[in-house]
C-alpha cells in the first residue's frame, strides 16, 4: 500500500496539465501515490482508438494506485479499450472514465481519500 499522496492538479486547459510540484506543466499526465510524469503515448503505441491500454494504466499501479482516473479529453475522443477496464477490474482497482474536467475534479478529491493515480489527457 502506498503511504504517500499522489500530487494534486492545481489547473488544466487546453494542452496543458499544472502539477503540484512540478514547475512546468504536461501537454498529459501520468500521476501515482509519490510522484507524476510526462504521458507519452509513444512509449506503449498509444492512440485516441483504440485508446487507453493495459500498458498505459500498469505503473499506476506499480506505484500503489487503489483507484484509478482516466481522462477521455475535453471532448471524450480517447477511447478505453475494453481490455484496460478488464485488467483493472482483475486488480480490484476503483476505475473512473470522465471528460478530462470532470477528471480532474474526480482526481483531485480520490488522492486525498485513497492511493490514486490518473491518466490526464489535456486536449480532445
Amino acid at each position: 500500500m502506498a503511504t504517500s499522496t499522489a500530487p494534486s492538479i492545481t489547473s488544466v486547459s487546453w494542452g496543458s496539465v499544472t502539477v503540484e510540484g512540478f514547475p512546468e506543466p504536461f501537454k498529459d499526465a501520468k500521476l501515482y501515490p509519490g510522484g507524476a510524469r510526462g504521458w507519452d503515448w509513444n512509449e506503449t503505441g498509444t492512440s485516441h482508438t483504440p485508446g487507453i491500454q493495459p500498458a498505459d494504466v500498469r505503473e499506476l499501479l506499480d506505484h500503489g494506485a487503489e483507484a484509478v482516473v482516466l481522462a477521455q479529453g475535453f471532448h471524450e475522443r480517447l477511447q478505453v479499450k475494453d481490455e484496460t477496464l478488464a485488467f483493472l477490474d482483475e486488480e480490484g482497482i476503483d476505475v473512473h472514465v470522465l471528460d478530462t474536467e470532470r477528471a480532474v475534479q474526480r482526481y483531485n478529491e480520490l488522492r486525498t481519500k485513497q492511493p490514486t493515480g490518473a491518466l490526464i489527457h489535456s486536449t480532445c
